[in-house]
């Protein structure tokens, strides 16, 4: 078999690259060991797929090259996408600003991808192992579980490590190294956070109770929900602040985001000194956090607990414990739940242009392969499109 193009992973970078790949004259073949395309658009965004996001910028990536994303995020933008989606009649909705999720089911995503690469000529081969890839001179040859392949340009768009339960593996990463490419560190991304007692019992208690927080870490800070689970925190603010955490560090968590606490509780204090600290708490949070708050910091000296009675120093206490809460993770929840996977094959080595290995244009690398890693919200799938066409048109 011989083809012009062979792209290892049907996923959305992969499809992308292939499709228009297709469209631009090539023969084309897609090459996957799942049984079925797509496998992560189908569950993200809790089957609705939250395929790209309007304020797409680089900005919204992280990588030891800050620059390698803007030349592909440039050339193909989120309105692009999203012509292509009205294209083909999929309804969708904005949930969030510029967060855009298929109104019914992610299904329509795959099957608009995959009849893009059936109109451009595209082949799409599922269930086949790759046992092997070479350079061939000019060209390159892969052996598979359904035989040999000669192509003019292979394609690695075989993702990451982040759920294995998926099909993930480290195929990509071997393959860059075999051509002598390094491969940056790789770490779960978009990932909740695990704890340890007491706080883990304590989180479990508040299990699926959800409130906007505001969370800082390494200089990132994220304004979103957080959620309680039996294992830890979890939530859109633990899963964006993750890719900026390193293991040892702690998190401060603003629970109150917008107010400050010591000043609030100084005016209650005085206009309504009667009034007792759980009272204002109730105010403010969920009747279950606000008892478990009085529970974790029991203050001795409040006697009938309230405002009047508190001193300055106590109100500043709590100001710290809700304004300021530092809590340190005992880690994350791993490969088995993280969105994306940090770090990957090292952008030095490619064309921001065309993806090609610089060395070896015939071998090329795209998508979350590529240590560029997205913040939740989109854009991973933006990153993916926008690879995927910058290298199928330049082939």
């Amino acid at each position: 078999m011989t083809y012009d193009v062979v792209v290892v992973g049907a996923g959305a970078a992969g499809l992308m690259c292939a499709l228009t790949a297709g469209y631009a004259g090539r023969r084309v073949l897609v090459v996957d060991h799942a049984n079925k395309a797509g496998k992560k658009i189908l569950m993200s965004g809790g089957g609705r797929c939250n395929f790209t996001n309007l304020a797409t910028t680089p900005k919204h990536f992280t990588s030891a090259n800050p620059s390698f994303c803007i030349s592909a995020l440039k050339r193909y933008r989120p309105e692009h996408f999203v012509e292509l989606v009205e294209r083909h009649g999929v309804e969708y909705v904005e949930k969030t600003p510029g967060q855009l999720f298929c109104a019914t089911s992610a299904k329509e995503i795959v099957a608009l991808l995959l009849t893009e690469c059936e109109w451009a000529g595209v082949t799409v081969q599922l269930k086949t192992r790759i046992d092997r890839v070479e350079r061939q001179g000019e060209g390159m040859r892969l052996v598979t579980s359904s035989g040999k392949v000669e192509a003019g340009a292979v394609v690695v768009a075989s993702g990451g490590l982040s759920i294995p339960s998926m099909g993930a593996s480290g195929f990509g990463y071997d393959i860059a190294r075999q051509f002598g490419i390094e491969v940056m560190p790789t770490r779960p991304g978009l990932v909740p956070f695990t704890l340890s007692d007491p706080w883990k019992t304590r989180a479990a208690e508040l299990s699926g109770l959800s409130l906007p927080v505001a969370v800082s870490c390494q200089g990132k800070r994220f304004e979103e929900p957080l959620l309680f689970t039996h294992r830890g925190l979890s939530g859109p603010a633990m899963l964006q602040i993750s890719s900026a955490w390193q293991p040892g560090e702690s998190l401060e968590i603003d629970l109150l985001p917008g107010e400050s606490v010591f000043e609030q509780l100084c005016l209650a204090r005085r206009e309504t000194p009667k009034r007792q600290l759980a009272t204002w708490l109730g105010e403010r949070f969920p009747k279950r956090l606000a008892q478990a708050l009085l529970g974790w910091y029991p203050e001795p000296n409040l006697a009938g607990g309230t405002l009047a009675e508190c001193s300055n120093a106590t109100l500043q206490a709590w100001a710290e414990r809700l304004n300021q809460w530092q809590i340190k993770p005992a880690g994350t929840e791993g490969w088995r739940t993280a969105e994306v996977t940090l770090g990957g094959v090292d952008t030095d080595a490619i064309s921001s242009r065309t993806f090609e290995v610089k060395a070896l244009p015939q071998l090329r690398f795209i998508g979350e392969v590529l240590d560029v890693t997205g913040e939740l919200g989109g854009y991973n799938f933006q990153w993916a499109w926008a690879s995927g066409v910058a290298c199928g048109s330049s082939i």
